[in-house]
């Protein structure tokens, strides 16, 4: 996994999706990387696979999975391991990432990120389970926040604690989703300055900026641009963070690689432009 160090340049980059194939194969698309959802490439052969083998020629690639379960208190399966090592020894990634959550159980696959109770008990399922994956897979995994919309009732820590916990435990590395803190900040009524506050910020290796649907509760949609209020956490954050990869992620209404493109600029701009405050809004 490729470290970050003083004076290192951030990374900007965009999710390669089905909608930009042609984009990327027929011309070069002005960014430092692109991450690819795992699971759409843990194959042989096909054509997404050979787009992603084209792209790599040229431009680095991370990878983000979806589908790991790293909170399952039933183990991670050794058939996915094999097939993501397969493509990570092919592909060699800037890293391996996935999400700080569970999908299934031993009969069921629930095809969600479903939150985990922060407790110790869930706390040792998941370093026990990250342990494994980075044993397998011979690299750090570089693990996601999620965005929630209920908590549990014995909840023994905050949700920051328990990532906190589960990086100085396994030595993994860190996903800053900024939308996923504001989307959780307002469903729970958090401070994002607390959460920012409580996390290991030199083990973040890469950033992810998305939209979200507002409401009495916000839903973490990936469907719309980067809203006022992450792109302000955003501005706040980037100074704590030397040479992180940043992204603009879109799953959904995926509009034209220019509209992406003019975002990601933003993104360049907000970095660079001299702090005004140290401080995290509350």
């Amino acid at each position: 996994m490729n470290e970050k160090g003083p004076g290192t340049a951030p990374r900007y980059g965009l999710g390669l999706r089905r909608a930009h194939y042609d984009d990327f194969l027929t011309g070069r698309v002005p960014v430092d990387f692109v991450e690819v959802i795992s699971e759409n490439f843990m194959v042989d052969g096909g054509n997404p696979r050979h787009v992603l083998e084209t792209v790599r020629r040229d431009t680095d690639v991370a990878l983000h999975g979806v589908s790991m379960s790293i909170g399952s208190a039933d183990g991670l399966h050794g058939n996915y391991l094999q097939r993501l090592r397969d493509l990570a020894d092919r592909i060699e990634p800037l890293w391996v990432s996935d999400h700080v959550c569970w999908t299934r159980t031993s009969a069921h696959n629930s095809h969600d990120l479903l939150p985990l109770p922060y407790t110790r008990e869930a706390l040792q399922v998941v370093c026990d389970n990250v342990h494994r994956a980075q044993d397998y897979l011979g690299r750090p995994l570089v693990l996601e926040n999620p965005s929630s919309y209920l908590a549990f009732p014995g909840d023994e820590m905050s949700e920051w604690e328990f990532i906190a916990a589960i990086a100085s435990r396994t030595g993994c590395g860190l996903l800053l989703d900024l939308n996923n803190i504001v989307v959780s900040a307002h469903n729970h009524g958090f401070a994002p300055a607390d959460y920012i506050a409580g996390l290991p910020l030199q083990r973040v290796r890469q950033v992810h900026l998305a939209g979200h649907t507002d409401g009495a509760i916000k839903i973490d949609t990936h469907d719309q641009p980067v809203s006022a209020d992450t792109w302000a956490l955003y501005e706040q954050v980037m100074p704590m963070l030397p040479g992180v990869a940043v992204m603009i992620e879109r799953d959904d209404n995926i509009p034209p690689l220019p509209e992406l493109l003019h975002e990601l600029e933003q993104a360049r701009a907000l970095a660079t432009r001299p702090a005004r405050c140290s401080r995290v809004p509350a």
